[in-house]
């Protein structure tokens, strides 16, 4: 991921999608990686099914406040 980028999150696929949904009203579009759907896609098995979430640095301040209002850890 290219150095703009912060992961604020690593969790299930419901965990990721109820923070998109709350960044989504302040215009913060993240970047949501799955290593089990590129796995699933190459023609791999991997066990780990956990997502990562990542936003510009210039957006991190805001997303850490929506996730810590969250409360999801």
């Amino acid at each position: 991921m290219p150095q703009d980028y912060i992961q604020i999150f690593k969790g299930s696929y419901i965990e990721v999608m109820v923070i998109e949904d709350a960044l989504d009203p302040l215009g913060i579009v993240p970047v949501i990686k799955d290593p089990s759907s590129s796995a699933r896609l190459s023609g791999f098995g991997i066990l780990d099914t956990q997502q990562t979430l990542w936003v510009h640095r210039d957006e991190e301040q805001q997303a850490v406040e929506v996730l810590n209002a969250l409360d999801l850890k």
